[in-house]
């Protein structure tokens, strides 16, 4: 018989000891060891056993093609990678009341509509099964096949799939569900790992698609351990601003498609709603003679999006300057901030600057600096940008413009949205001038700005 022992398990870097320690000697993190058990296995007597696989050469092997789930809703299909993959497991991640529950209500819903799925089960471990009811009732789901439940034990579950058998299984979250073969209570790392680890054998033997929702913690990373994103077949981030309507799916990891590809939708009344055209959401309700706003063009994943970028230059009347971002980096507008003051010859660093990307998006390259000096050059001056200019460049420490990635897509979807003039570095000018039937213009400083624009 297996010998069972208790470790202590830091619940930050995993780090494990026969006793508790006050501080964790690998991550010097205090007061993290939480006690768990330890089933001690003998060692096998054999490496390889006859019935397992040996080493084969790549021509040998036979390439598998993954069949698909596709829920028909467009934003979510992409982030997935072209559908739900078959006998995979996702885990999805997001702020609480941020809406994780909903769309994968929703995704059940629409897999039981389309005839996809014949069974589905929800386990919730944080909702009653009332609740969850009074939800799916709301967003239209009236099936038959869709089997809810409310249990946190994860025999329980795993009972309950040996007799409904369903295709479909949403877990709701990991951080509820306990193992009863450990003593440790819900949520810690060993409770997560192995949870984890069964239902990932459950769902590759039995070829059972399952979502999991996991916490995040106030950082806005996954809580429990990084092992958790390293066994699951797909990380996807539901984002967003609890207060305001729209939602984006942001696909981390994902084994059977693309990374960094993200879905947009909108919250209402009934559910969650798709944004087809992100750039004209974003867009629409801009005042078209307005100073401090420029145009931008960012990439994600393989998707290309427009933005707005606004600026708010204002005299600071309390001695010391203001920077406020949303959506930027605040230590990269104080960098744009000072090649400003320092090449264009503009005092901004004593005044109380603003920058916001219209709509709640993040920026995190570096393709929209020209923008943002141009928003800043243009709410200085109170004077307005041509509403069909866009700004694509990197602007180094020296004041230079420099080239960005993707240029040649970029500039073709701009074409299409009738934009007229793209300012950016002069490497890309005269890469691709005349060649799209679009005005491409190459600066080769950001102060030529000031004289490009305003003067």
């Amino acid at each position: 018989m297996a010998k069972i022992k208790s470790v202590y398990t830091c619940q930050t870097c995993s780090y494990t000891s026969p006793k508790w320690l006050g501080r964790c000697p690998d991550c010097q993190t205090w007061n993290s060891f939480e006690e768990g058990v330890q089933e001690a296995k003998p060692l096998a007597t054999k490496s390889i056993s006859s019935g397992q696989s040996s080493p084969k050469t790549i021509s040998s092997i036979n390439i598998e093609k993954f069949p698909r789930f596709h829920t028909g809703t467009k934003e979510f299909d992409r982030v997935m990678g072209g559908g739900i993959t078959r006998g995979s497991l996702t885990l999805i991640g997001g702020e609480p009341g941020i809406g994780k529950s909903t769309i994968l209500m929703e995704v059940c819903g629409k897999l039981l509509e389309n005839n996809q799925v014949k069974k589905i089960l929800y386990v919730s471990g944080e909702e009653s099964e009332s609740q969850i009811a009074q939800r799916s009732k709301r967003l239209g789901i009236t099936s038959e096949s869709f089997y809810i439940f409310h249990e946190t034990r994860w025999e329980r579950v795993l009972e309950s799939l040996k007799e409904i058998k369903p295709e479909f299984l949403v877990i709701d979250s990991i951080q509820t569900t306990v193992s009863g073969q450990l003593d440790s209570p819900a949520g810690t790392l060993s409770q997560i790992r192995e949870v984890t680890y069964e239902l990932m054998n459950q769902a590759k033997s039995l070829g059972l698609t399952c979502f999991v929702i996991g916490h995040v913690t106030k950082e806005g990373s996954i809580a429990g351990p990084k092992i958790l994103e390293h066994m699951v077949d797909t990380v996807v981030y539901f984002e967003g601003d609890q207060h305001g309507q729209y939602r984006i799916l942001r696909s981390i990891k994902n084994r059977f498609g693309n990374t960094n590809e993200i879905g947009i939708f909108e919250m209402g009344e009934s559910g969650l709603r798709e944004v087809e055209n992100p750039s004209q959401y974003f867009l629409d309700q801009s005042l078209t003679e307005s100073f401090g706003r420029s145009l931008s063009c960012i990439m994600e994943g393989s998707r290309v999006l427009f933005v707005e970028i606004q600026a708010l230059v204002v005299e600071n009347k309390f001695g010391t300057g203001r920077r406020v971002s949303q959506g930027l980096d605040n230590n990269r507008v104080a960098l744009l901030v000072a090649v400003i003051d320092k090449y264009v010859g503009i005092p901004l660093s004593y005044n109380d600057i603003y920058v916001n990307i219209v709509g709640g998006l993040k920026i995190q390259g570096r393709e929209a600096d020209l923008s943002v000096v141009a928003s800043l050059l243009s709410s200085y001056y109170s004077k307005p940008i041509p509403q069909d200019f866009l700004f694509l460049g990197e602007v180094g420490l020296t004041g230079e413009v420099r080239s960005i990635p993707m240029m040649e897509s970029r500039i073709k979807e701009a074409a299409q949205m009738n934009y007229k003039k793209i300012i950016t570095s002069v490497r890309a000018a005269k890469e691709y001038k005349g060649k799209m039937g679009i005005e491409v213009v190459g600066i080769a400083k950001a102060s030529d700005l000031k004289s490009l624009l305003f003067f």
